[in-house]
């Protein structure tokens, strides 16, 4: 997993990082920072390996890993995190050895994380939809009663 340590101490995704928990500090909702990157992974890795691993482990931690670094961008002007976060992967990947068609790949699952047309089908774009959708705690969460994420009470099938 050399390319995944490459993107983990990527000077971009690390500064990235740091800007977002500036913005999520003292949040009452899910955060978006490294514990939730990497139960990101971890969920995607384990649902992949459960259909038969389809996909490279370091592809699905690299996705993973960037698929909300461009949220603090969101927070500042109200850009979509997921086009952010995309157009930050794009640039990380390339620079930590992933090729065209990986960094491709990786980018329009990024892309369509968000919503469950883009998470259809069984593609990787469906493995980060739910590994994303499965990682929120909302089960503990002491500030479910006051959030508005519609699937709170769902989870997704992988």
């Amino acid at each position: 997993m050399e390319r995944v340590n490459r993107v983990l101490h990527h000077p971009r995704f690390v500064g990235e990082l740091q800007h977002l928990d500036e913005f999520e500090k003292g949040r009452a909702f899910c955060g978006h920072g490294m514990d939730h990157l990497l139960d990101v992974a971890r969920i995607a890795y384990i649902l992949d390996l459960e259909s038969n691993g389809r996909h490279e482990k370091d592809l699905i931690y690299a996705a993973a890993l960037l698929h909300d670094i461009g949220r603090a961008r969101q927070y500042e002007d109200g850009t979509p995190h997921e086009k952010e976060s995309a157009r930050i992967a794009a640039e990380i990947l390339r620079e930590c050895g992933f090729d065209t068609t990986e960094a491709a790949v990786a980018c329009e699952a990024i892309l369509a994380h968000r919503t469950r047309a883009g998470g259809a089908g069984n593609g990787f774009g469906r493995l980060l939809y739910s590994a994303d959708k499965l990682s929120r705690r909302c089960y503990g969460c002491g500030a479910s009663g006051e959030c508005d994420w519609a699937m709170k009470n769902q989870a997704p099938e992988y």
